[in-house]
C-alpha cells in the first residue's frame, strides 16, 4: 500500500489546527480517522509515548483532618467492599447516602487513604457536583474525559461520544486493582457510564438520594449515614477546641451541640469560631449563638437546617463587612473552585490582600482549601453565600464583581492562547487584548511563560472558563459569549473537547447575531464550521462556512478569506474532491501573498503543494513545497517545516527518488520528535518504513513499522495499528521465504 493510499498517511495531520483555522496554517489535507481528533504538534507534553513510564493516577484529595467516630460504618464498608472482592464477579460498588453535610465524603475519603494499599494501581476521584446550587452538575461526559486525562490518555487517542470513552475507560481499568471514588451524585445515570467492569475495581460512592438503579442493576452495597452520636459530636468538637476548655464548661459544650444537632459540618463551624478565640469561655459563643437564632426567618423547607442555618448566621455576623462580601462573592462564583488569583480579580483585591482574607474564610471553615491555591465550598455553604450576597450587595456590586472575574477568566485564557496559538490573527476584545499582559478590570490576567503553563493552567480552569461562558449566556454579556468561546477553541482542540467546543460556539454565534458585528459572524460561523467538521458534520460544515467566506468577501476581510479557503481545503479532501480543494489552496495562497505573515504563506505554499501532489503535477509540487521549506526555516518555523518535508518526501517516493524520499523523513522525524509530536512521529516512522522496504532495507524498515506499531498502539489508532501489523507480518513471511537468498536490493 502506497503512502497516498494509506488512511493514516500524509493527510492524517493536526486536523484540528487546519479546520479551525487556528492559522498557524499548516498542510490543507487532514483526516478525522473513525472520529478521533488528533494532536497539535506544538504541544509536546499531549501524547504517552511507549516509551514513558506508566501513568498511575493519585487524585485523592486531602483526607479530613479531624476525622471522628464512625467506626461502625467504617467496618461496614470495609466488610462489603471485602464480601464482594469475593464473590469476583464484578466491581465492588458502595453507595453511602445521607443528608447534605453529615461527612458522606469525609467517610470515603477516610476509608480510601486508610485502605490505599488495596489500590497499587491507582484512585480516581470526581466531584461530580450533583447538588450544586447552581443546578448544573458534572456529566458523565465530562467526568470520563477527565479520568482518561488521569489514566494518561493523549487526547489524540480519546474518541468522540460518551460510549466510545467509557468503553476506553473500562479497557483501561480492566485487571488492575484500582479504587474510583464518584462524589456527590446527583442519580444512578450520571455514574452508570463511569463504572469500571473488571472485579478487580472497586468504586465509592456517595449521595444524598438513595440510588437504588445501582443497587439492583450493579449490585451495589448501600450503606446510609446519619447525624453523629452524642459521643462522637462531643469527640470531634473536642478534637477542635481542646479537652481542657470542654472539660471545664459543659453546659456551654452541650449548648452549642445542640444547635449543631450531630452535623460534622455545623460542629466544623463551630469549633472553628471557637478556637479563633481560644481565650473566651465556651459560653460567650453560646449565648451569641442563641441570641442570632431569635432573628432567623422561618424556613420554607429546603435542606439548609434551622441549626445549620443559625450556626451559619452565627459565623457569618462574625466576619467584618469586607470578608463577609467576599465570602458571599464566592457563593456566586461560576464552577466548582476559585484560585488565589481568581478571588482576587472577584473581589477587586490585591492577591496578598485576597489570601489574607480567604485565611480567615478557611479558618472559619466556611471555605476549604482543597488544593494548594484553590478554594471551594460545600454546597450547603454555597447556597447560605448565595443568600447573603443577595441580601448584603446591591445587584450593581454583585454584577460588577462577576464581571470582573469574567473578565480576569477571559484575558488569561487569551494571554494562554497566544501561547498556543502565536500565529493566528488577533480578536477585537474589550478592553483589548495584546500579547503583552494587560491591565484589566479586577487585575492582570495570570502569567504564564510557556505552552505548557499555558496547557496546565486552560487544564486546571477549564471547568471554571466553562461556568464562565455559561454565566455570559444567562446574563446577555454577548461580547464576552463569542469572545471566549473563540478563546478557548485553539485548547478544546488540542485537548479533544468537542462537544464542550460546539456547545460554547453555537452560543457565539447566537450572541454574534444579538450584536449584529458582521466581524464577530464572520469568525463565529468560520469556527463553528471548523467543529463541525471535527464531528463529521460535513453538511453543517460546509454551510457554515460558505457563510464565513461570504461574509468576509462582502466585507473585503482578507485574512477572513485566507482561513476559510484553508478550512474548505481539507473538507473537500475528505469529499475525495482534489482539485476543488487546490482550487480553495491556491486562493488562500494568492490572498497570503498580499499580506506580511510568512508562517501563513509557508503553509499555503506547502498545501498547494501537497493537493498539486496528490492530483499528479509533481514539478509544481515540488517548487511550492521547497518554497514552503525555505520559507519556514527561514523564519523559524519548525512545525512548517516538518509538513514541507514530510511532502517532500511524498513528492521523492511517487517520483522514484527514494533515497532522497528517505533523507526528506529523517529529517521531518527529527523534528517532529524535537517538537515532542509522537502522532507525526508515527506517521513519518511509516512512511520511512515504506521508502526504506523499497531500497531493500528490510531489517531498518521493520525497525521503523515496529515504532511505529509501538505508537499507533499507545495512542488507540487501531486502523493504522492493525495496517502496520499486517505490513510487519508480511514482511516476516517474505523474509522467511528467502531465508538464505542474499538480499536483492530494490
Amino acid at each position: 500500500m502506497t503512502a497516498e493510499q494509506m488512511p493514516g498517511g500524509h493527510a492524517a495531520r493536526t486536523v484540528e489546527s487546519v479546520v479551525r483555522n487556528e492559522l498557524s496554517g499548516r498542510v490543507a489535507g487532514h483526516v478525522v480517522q473513525a472520529g478521533v481528533i488528533h494532536g497539535d504538534v506544538h504541544t509536546g507534553d499531549l501524547y504517552v509515548h511507549p516509551r514513558r513510564e506508566r501513568v498511575v493516577p493519585r487524585q485523592l484529595v486531602l483526607p479530613p483532618r479531624l476525622f471522628t467516630g464512625r467506626t461502625q460504618h467504617l467496618a461496614a464498608l470495609t466488610h462489603d467492599v471485602a464480601e464482594q472482592d469475593d464473590a469476583g464477579a464484578t466491581v465492588a460498588i458502595a453507595v453511602i447516602g445521607g443528608p447534605g453535610g453529615v461527612g458522606k465524603t469525609a467517610l470515603a475519603l477516610h476509608w480510601a487513604h486508610r485502605n490505599i494499599d488495596r489500590f497499587p494501581d491507582g484512585q480516581l476521584h470526581v466531584d461530580l457536583r450533583g447538588f450544586a446550587p447552581s443546578g448544573e452538575a458534572m456529566s458523565p461526559e465530562v467526568a470520563v474525559r477527565g479520568f482518561l486525562d488521569a489514566l494518561g490518555v493523549e487526547p489524540a487517542a480519546i474518541p468522540p461520544g460518551l460510549d466510545a470513552q467509557a468503553a476506553l475507560y473500562r479497557s483501561l481499568v480492566a485487571g488492575k486493582r484500582m479504587l474510583v471514588v464518584l462524589d456527590n451524585v446527583r442519580g444512578s445515570e450520571q455514574v452508570e457510564p463511569l463504572l469500571p467492569g473488571s472485579p478487580t475495581c472497586t468504586v465509592l460512592v456517595t449521595s444524598r438520594r438513595r440510588l437504588t438503579g445501582l443497587v439492583t442493576r450493579h449490585g451495589a452495597r448501600p450503606l446510609d449515614l446519619g447525624v453523629l452520636t452524642e459521643a462522637e459530636a462531643r469527640e470531634l468538637f473536642t478534637r477542635h477546641v481542646g479537652a481542657a476548655r470542654v472539660a471545664t464548661e459543659p453546659h456551654a459544650v452541650a449548648e452549642l451541640l445542640g444547635w449543631c444537632a450531630g452535623l460534622p459540618i455545623a460542629i466544623s463551624v463551630v469549633a472553628a469560631r471557637a478556637a479563633r478565640h481560644a481565650t473566651f469561655p465556651l459560653a460567650v459563643p453560646a449565648e451569641e449563638l442563641r441570641e442570632e437564632s431569635e432573628r432567623l426567618d422561618a424556613l420554607d423547607g429546603g435542606e439548609l437546617t434551622a441549626s445549620l442555618r443559625a450556626v451559619l448566621s452565627w459565623s457569618y455576623r462574625a466576619l467584618d463587612r469586607e470578608q463577609a462580601d467576599i465570602f458571599g462573592l464566592l457563593g456566586l462564583a461560576p464552577g466548582p473552585d476559585i484560585s488565589l488569583l481568581a478571588a482576587a480579580a472577584l473581589a477587586a483585591l490585591s492577591r496578598p490582600r485576597a489570601h489574607a482574607v480567604l485565611q480567615v474564610l478557611e479558618d472559619a471553615a466556611l471555605i476549604q482549601q482543597h488544593v494548594p491555591g484553590r478554594y471551594r465550598m460545600h454546597d450547603l455553604l454555597r447556597l447560605y453565600a448565595t443568600e447573603q450576597a443577595d441580601d448584603d450587595q446591591s445587584r450593581d456590586d454583585r454584577d460588577t464583581a462577576l464581571r470582573r472575574l469574567a473578565d480576569f477568566y477571559l484575558h488569561t485564557a487569551f494571554a494562554a492562547d497566544r501561547l498556543l496559538e502565536p500565529h493566528r490573527p488577533l480578536m477585537e476584545i474589550d478592553p483589548p487584548l495584546v500579547p503583552v499582559v494587560p491591565v484589566v478590570r479586577g487585575g492582570r490576567p495570570h502569567r504564564m511563560p510557556d505552552r505548557a503553563a499555558a496547557l496546565a493552567w486552560l487544564d486546571t480552569e477549564h471547568p471554571c472558563l466553562l461556568a464562565t461562558h455559561r454565566l455570559a449566556v444567562t446574563r446577555g454579556w454577548h461580547r464576552m459569549v463569542w469572545q471566549l468561546a473563540w478563546t478557548l477553541t485553539a485548547y478544546h482542540g488540542r485537548r479533544g473537547h468537542l462537544q464542550d467546543d460546539l456547545v460554547v460556539l453555537r452560543a457565539g454565534l447566537l450572541s454574534a447575531h444579538r450584536l449584529e458585528d458582521t466581524t464577530a459572524l464572520l469568525w463565529a460561523h468560520q469556527f463553528l464550521g471548523a467543529a463541525y467538521a471535527l464531528v463529521d458534520r460535513h453538511a453543517d460544515a460546509f454551510d457554515h462556512l460558505g457563510q464565513a467566506l461570504d461574509l468576509a468577501q462582502d466585507a473585503h476581510d482578507v485574512t477572513g478569506q485566507i482561513h476559510t479557503h484553508h478550512a474548505f481545503t481539507w473538507l473537500w479532501e475528505v469529499q475525495e474532491d482534489d482539485q476543488r480543494a487546490l482550487e480553495h489552496a491556491t486562493s488562500a495562497l494568492r490572498l497570503c501573498r498580499g499580506l506580511d505573515q510568512p508562517v501563513w504563506e509557508a503553509d499555503m505554499l506547502n498545501s498547494v503543494g501537497w493537493f498539486s501532489a496528490r492530483l499528479g503535477h509533481h514539478e509544481q509540487a515540488r517548487t511550492d513545497c521547497q518554497a514552503a521549506l525555505a520559507l519556514s526555516r527561514r523564519h523559524h518555523y519548525p512545525q512548517g517545516e516538518a509538513y514541507a518535508l514530510d511532502s517532500l518526501g511524498y513528492l521523492a517516493h511517487h517520483t522514484g527518488d527514494h533515497r532522497k524520499a528517505e533523507d526528506y523523513y529523517q529529517q521531518s522525524l527529527a523534528l517532529y520528535r524535537n517538537l515532542g509530536d509522537a502522532y507525526d512521529e508515527a506517521i513519518i516512522l511509516d512512511h520511512l518504513g515504506e521508502t526504506q522496504a523499497v531500497l531493500g532495507h528490510h531489517d531498518q524498515a521493520r525497525h521503523n513499522w515496529q515504532q511505529a506499531l509501538e505508537l499507533y498502539r499507545t495512542q488507540h489508532r487501531a486502523a493504522e495499528a492493525d495496517r502496520t501489523q499486517s505490513r510487519l507480518d508480511e514482511h516476516d513471511d517474505r523474509e522467511h521465504r528467502n531465508a538464505g537468498i542474499p538480499d536483492g536490493g530494490a
